[in-house]
């Protein structure tokens, strides 16, 4: 007898694997308005090819350096997933991105995202992108492209992940750092809008089982107040930065290690930031956090900002001139210290 033929094997396709396609599709003209909001005329095309395109004009430059930075959201996003709002987190990683950037006097050009699901959702993609868009537009950068990935087995259908990278530019003879900074120099805090999207792995270590709707003597939820947005810095270091020109001598961004861990990083060999610590109060929820966890003071203050989002370090005869400008704009800055010698 002739033997039997085989049952035909089914096909599999990669919705088999988790991942859908169609979704992908979808979530794409569900972005694209807000992030063709954040382009100029310098920007060519739109999302969707393979890469994102940016016409620089040199013209306007004498000596242009070209400065990058990547970051993340890091484990906030955890907290934006159990709480089930998405819309900020963009908003945290264009701080996180171009903060850095501004930091060395750089004007932030553009960005390019990427985002990590367990599964795609359009809807969710576009809270989460559209967020990145927001920031982008309050930074005056553009939202060049980006990349949305689909992750099944790799996370948890409602899991995600944030990073992004950015480019902007300076003049050579206008980067901020170090080697311009001088003893006497001041210290000109910012304020910063929270925790920004730093030490959130010992936030919700502290906060594990807790109901975060509910307030716990602060002055909105728990939850409202660790997923407030990062305040974006750059529009005012700029400023800083027409207005003093070479007075404006660095710029710390301070994030990961709070001030200790990021001052020294501007500081010149033999001199050293005098903070005083009397100059600000904690804000509410770093006291809230103390308090809970309970955590020492030193490990606070390196682990977290404490209230101060970027400090400048100008001259001290342009210090009024600063604050001044500061203020003007809405934003509390006020003397946080002076440069003075190391101690041995």
């Amino acid at each position: 007898m002739p033997e039997a033929e085989p049952p035909a094997r089914r096909t599999v396709g990669y919705g088999d694997a988790g991942v859908d396609l169609d979704a992908a599709e979808r979530s794409v003209p569900m972005i694209a308005a807000r992030v063709a909001a954040t382009h100029g005329p310098e920007v060519l095309g739109g999302i969707g090819g393979f890469g994102g395109l940016f016409r620089f004009d040199p013209a306007g430059w004498r000596d242009p350096v070209l400065v990058s930075s990547a970051d993340g959201v890091g484990t906030k996003v955890e907290l934006a997933r159990r709480l089930g709002r998405l819309d900020t987190v963009g908003v945290d990683l264009v701080g996180m991105v171009v903060d850095d950037l501004v930091a060395v006097g750089a004007r932030p050009l553009f960005m390019n995202d990427y985002l990590a699901v367990g599964r795609l959702d359009p809807d969710r993609v576009a809270a989460i992108v559209g967020g990145v868009a927001d920031g982008c537009r309050l930074a005056d950068c553009a939202l060049v492209g980006g990349e949305t990935a689909e992750h099944p087995g790799l996370l948890e259908p409602d899991a995600f992940d944030l990073a992004g990278f950015g480019v902007g530019v300076v003049e050579r003879d206008a980067i901020l750092g170090p080697d311009r900074v001088r003893a006497g120099d001041v210290l000109v805090a910012l304020p910063s809008s929270g925790l920004h999207a730093n030490g959130y792995s010992l936030v919700r270590r502290i906060v594990d089982g807790l109901e975060l709707t509910l307030p716990y003597g602060l002055d909105r939820p728990l939850g409202d107040e660790l997923l407030e947005p990062a305040r974006i810095h750059a529009p005012d270091l700029l400023a800083l930065v027409d207005a003093l020109g070479p007075a404006l001598h660095a710029a710390c961004h301070v994030t990961g290690g709070g001030l200790p861990g990021n001052l020294p990083r501007v500081m010149p060999e033999g001199l050293a930031a005098e903070v005083d610590a009397a100059s600000w109060d904690l804000p509410p929820v770093f006291r809230w956090l103390a308090e809970r966890g309970p955590i020492a003071d030193d490990e606070l203050r390196r682990t977290f900002n404490c209230g101060v989002g970027m400090v400048a370090v100008v001259a001290a005869d342009t210090v009024d001139a600063a604050l001044d400008l500061l203020v003007g704009r809405g934003t509390a800055a006020w003397v946080l210290g002076r440069v003075g010698p190391a101690r041995r």
